[in-house]
């Protein structure tokens, strides 16, 4: 056994004492001590250093020349990164603006879909409807970059108590509070769970200690009475009221007895619950004031506007092995830009349409992701009914009907209009409404709002915007399922001789701009390492 055998093998000992006599979490606090776990203090942020104007001091070298496909999140995020160095960028952007699948719908904001219909926003000023991501993780890079760049943010409402759920497969027939259906599923699992405990059913599981602490958190946890009264759960004022609580001996009028235990169940009201549990849903969650295009905004400025090339549609890709050559049509004329390296952020499904040179089975790689279609109408009224009739200030409603999410806004508390997201959703209910025309999709939305909201919803609507991401031109779907570990999916983690790739695709985090952010972040470092090696 060598020296550094011996090493390990007593320091494995020693941690295994420190367990026995001070339990796991004086043993981890120790590993943390020694290096070999995270402490408290530990950053969870994957480690990014920058490139800087100074790499390239002492070494004779300077920053290449670098073509960007795509003026996506990520796109921009890589040439605002290697710009920080002086690497030459240029980025082809096809649409009209940059962003890409971060999109804010302002009045006065039009947008053609591949059907040909035409919008043209007509809301009002301070009114706008983020039709691509709408939230941030308050642990993804996101905010970091908006902290670098300017960008204020505010909190998201993720979680509501005070709003809806409706389920109307179930056989419901009216909507029901958030809190109201939680104190109710979190009641009735306690009184079960509870009765199994104390019959016995788990003592082959738990000990008669454990069973104490058990049915301790049970009766908190579930507002369930004692033994005595048979874990019965019977309703709290955790229900919600009929009338508020208010002043001396008004105790308020509490909703009462809860439903049955079998219609509760069978109204399935407790599939939503987990998603606020999601690592990425967790609250606090964030969004930048006024408007999520504010991240791409900011990033199009450091970037400088003169390096984003508007309305360049990419049309082929050459790596002429010691320089990459990129055509793309702007304006009706052919052009064509020269670079030392080409980094592309297109949708994968698109970039394999693209006529390039890298090999078929890098095609064949771009064209294993799979497209998600995702849709959102932005409904504004000219009241907040909402707030001022149900006391709805943000928050989501949860519906299985094709509305799918309902979202309040989070801003603009008390104003004097505002906009719902009259539906965000997915698959084969987002592809359902895409089909329609603009004007189908509202009448559409509304008749289903009103069985949860009832007449405002449809009384006091002033005008409406909707977009599906499946119909949008450059894009044509919302975001991809990743082949993860897949041979085809891993070649792309790397270059195909002097182009790299990069987007949200390439991530863990799909659809976020998080997962836009850190993919860049890796080619960015990829990238700037071979210059420097070379």
């Amino acid at each position: 056994m060598n020296d550094h055998e011996q090493s390990a093998v007593s320091r494995r000992g020693f941690l295994r004492a420190v367990g026995v006599s001070g339990g796991a979490g004086a043993m981890l606090a120790t590993m943390g001590a020694l290096g070999l776990a995270p402490s408290a203090a530990a950053s969870l942020v994957p480690a990014f250093r920058a490139p800087t104007r100074s790499d390239f001091h002492l070494t004779g070298r300077s920053g290449a020349r670098v073509v960007v496909l795509g003026g996506g999140v990520a796109g921009l995020a890589v040439a605002y990164e290697l710009g920080k160095a002086g690497y030459d960028c240029t980025v082809l952007e096809a649409r009209s603006r940059a962003g890409g699948r971060n999109l804010t719908i302002r009045g006065g904001s039009v947008e053609t879909d591949l059907d040909g219909h035409t919008q043209r926003a007509k809301f009002s000023d301070g009114v706008y409807l983020n039709a691509g991501p709408g939230r941030i993780a308050q642990w993804m890079v996101t905010m970091d970059y908006c902290r670098e760049l300017g960008v204020p943010v505010e909190v998201f409402t993720n979680a509501n108590a005070d709003a809806w759920i409706y389920n109307e497969s179930a056989g419901m027939t009216a909507p029901v509070r958030y809190r109201t259906a939680k104190a109710d599923v979190y009641g009735y699992v306690s009184e079960l769970l509870a009765k199994a405990t104390d019959q016995g059913a788990l003592d082959d599981r738990l000990s008669g200690e454990d069973k104490q602490r058990l049915l301790s958190f049970l009766q908190s946890y579930g507002a369930i009475g004692g033994r005595a009264n048979g874990w019965a759960y019977t309703g709290t004022g955790r229900r919600g009221y009929f009338e508020y609580p208010g002043a001396g001996n008004d105790e308020g009028v509490p909703l009462g007895a809860p439903p049955p235990l079998a219609d509760v169940f069978a109204s399935n009201v407790g599939r939503y619950f987990s998603f606020e549990l999601g690592y990425d849903q967790a609250m606090l969650m964030f969004q930048p004031v006024g408007g999520m295009d504010q991240i791409p905004r900011a990033l199009g400025k450091a970037v400088g506007t003169r390096r984003i090339r508007l309305g360049a549609e990419v049309t082929g890709v050459t790596d002429r092995g010691g320089k990459v050559e990129v055509t793309y049509r702007q304006g009706g004329r052919d052009r064509m830009v020269e670079a030392d390296f080409c980094v592309a952020t297109m949708p994968p499904h698109l970039m394999a349409r693209v006529p390039h040179n890298l090999g078929t089975d890098v095609t064949a790689a771009l064209a294993s992701f799979p497209t998600t279609a995702s849709g959102k109408i932005g409904l504004e009224y000219r009241s907040r009914w909402w707030e001022l009739d149900q006391r709805i200030y943000g928050g989501i409603t949860e519906t299985d009907l094709d509305l799918s999410h309902i979202w309040y806004p989070s801003s603009g508390f008390h104003g004097r209009r505002g906009l719902i997201v009259g539906y965000y959703n997915t698959g084969a209910n987002a592809r359902a409404y895409s089909a329609l025309t603009p004007a189908q999709r509202q009448e559409r939305a509304v008749a289903q709002g009103v069985k949860i909201h009832g007449a405002k919803y449809r009384t006091e609507l002033a005008t409406s915007y909707s977009h599906a991401w499946d119909r949008t031109r450059y894009l044509e779907g919302a975001w991809t399922s990743p082949p993860h570990g897949t041979a085809g999916y891993n070649l792309l983690l790397r270059p195909a001789g002097r182009v790299y790739f990069a987007g949200d695709w390439l991530s863990h985090e799909t659809a976020w701009q998080h997962g836009s952010f850190v993919s860049a972040r890796t080619v960015v470092t990829a990238l700037h390492g071979r210059v420097m090696a070379n």
